[in-house]
């Protein structure tokens, strides 16, 4: 007798996905669930050494490559090559960010195109890549974007990631209603408080701005969890593996807060 899980796996066992950003932190975790769940994954990192390094650790149906996600023909070709290489496309995770401490003095022009180039262009060309191949290859699929806790609500401190992470949630849900009649589904997650270096880069900078410690700095964003405990890069990871699979093949233009209950809606 096949179970449900089993009929999910086999779902599951021939399809590709794409994650940006997956060399470490929330990325890395995602392609590591994803890859047990029986995806072929690509591991898209704009640093070789360590992208190659986590496809060599995740097994023989992983795939390093290279790319700027602020680059939209360098997407363009990365996601080519991963259809090359696998054969098929079925999932991107535009999952790829930075997050520096911005006050709103300290903002320069130069600052603010970075921010945005990767956060939301990154996104968007992601976004764009993806529906081409999909269409290209005659069936739908699903897009998940990384919002954040911090583009739900305004986070101190935070001006440029914060507003960026809001300008994510809004591009998935015009992609969902502009997507849907083709089958493609398109979701985000926003994670919270999460233990990886770029939220412990976040708390340095928030402390220090502040003549503070880094704990004084985290606990500026941790001390309202509702859980009383930091995420771990798993724990977002399993939503997104819920957003890739079968089971939310009915979900689109959503944004799904895991963050441990800071915000409720």
């Amino acid at each position: 007798m096949i179970t449900v899980s089993q009929k999910r796996k086999e779902e599951i066992m021939s399809k590709v996905a794409i994650v940006t950003g997956a060399a470490q932190g929330i990325g890395l975790a995602i392609a590591k669930r994803l890859y047990a769940d029986g995806f072929k994954v690509a591991v898209l990192d704009y640093n070789e050494a360590i992208a190659q390094k986590a496809a060599t650790e995740l097994g023989e149906n992983a795939f390093a490559i290279t790319a700027d996600v602020s680059d939209r023909e360098q997407i363009i070709t990365a996601f080519d090559a991963v259809v090359d290489q696998f054969g098929d496309l079925d999932v991107v995770v535009n999952n790829a960010g930075i997050a520096p401490t911005t006050p709103i003095d300290t903002i320069t022009p130069e600052l603010f195109h970075k921010v945005y180039d990767i956060n939301v262009g990154g996104v968007l060309w992601g976004t764009q890549a993806a529906t081409a191949i999909f269409r290209k290859l005659g069936h739908g699929g699903k897009i998940i974007n990384a919002t954040s806790q911090a583009g739900v609500v305004g986070n101190p401190n935070l001006m440029l990631y914060s507003s960026s992470k809001f300008a994510v949630r809004g591009m998935t849900q015009i992609a969902a209603r502009d997507l849907a009649e083709e089958e493609i589904t398109v979701n985000a997650f926003a994670p919270g408080i999460v233990k990886t270096p770029m939220m412990m880069d976040i708390a340095h900078q928030v402390g220090k701005n502040a003549g503070k410690d880094d704990a004084w700095g985290l606990n500026t964003f941790a001390k309202d969890i509702a859980m009383k405990r930091l995420s771990e890069p798993e724990d977002v990871a399993n939503v997104v593996a819920f957003l890739a699979g079968p089971d939310s093949n009915y979900i689109t233009g959503q944004t799904i807060i895991v963050d441990g209950g800071i915000q409720f809606h």
